[in-house]
């Protein structure tokens, strides 16, 4: 999933170069929110993994 996040990120650089500006703020929104559902993923995951111990 943080490849996602990494790959929308690398759209919105391409696309604030070329000027497309609706495009990279999109793309941009898109990295964000995909790396907060990463990270609160991961953080779940730690717990988890955590208390089972």
């Amino acid at each position: 999933m943080l490849w996602l996040a990494l790959i929308f990120l690398l759209i919105a650089f391409i696309a604030a170069l070329f000027g497309f500006g609706v495009i990279a703020s999109a793309a941009a929104d898109i990295a964000v929110i995909i790396f907060w559902i990463f990270l609160v993923l991961l953080i779940i995951s730690l717990l988890s993994r955590l208390f089972r111990r």
